[in-house]
């Protein structure tokens, strides 16, 4: 039973890990997400001027 509880203990511990760090990844890319769409905003409004 002890072996059992330690394996389940184990499994969670990994999950929370997993969970933990894709939430910060997912952080990371919708802050690039934004950076790309005021760039893109900012491009629009200065015009394109390189033709």
């Amino acid at each position: 039973m002890g072996n059992l509880l330690y394996t389940i203990a184990v499994i969670l511990v990994i999950f929370w890990a997993i969970g933990f760090i894709a939430y910060n990844v997912g952080g990371f890319i919708h802050v690039l997400l934004v950076i790309a769409v005021i760039s893109v905003i900012l491009r629009v409004i200065k015009g394109n001027k390189t033709i």
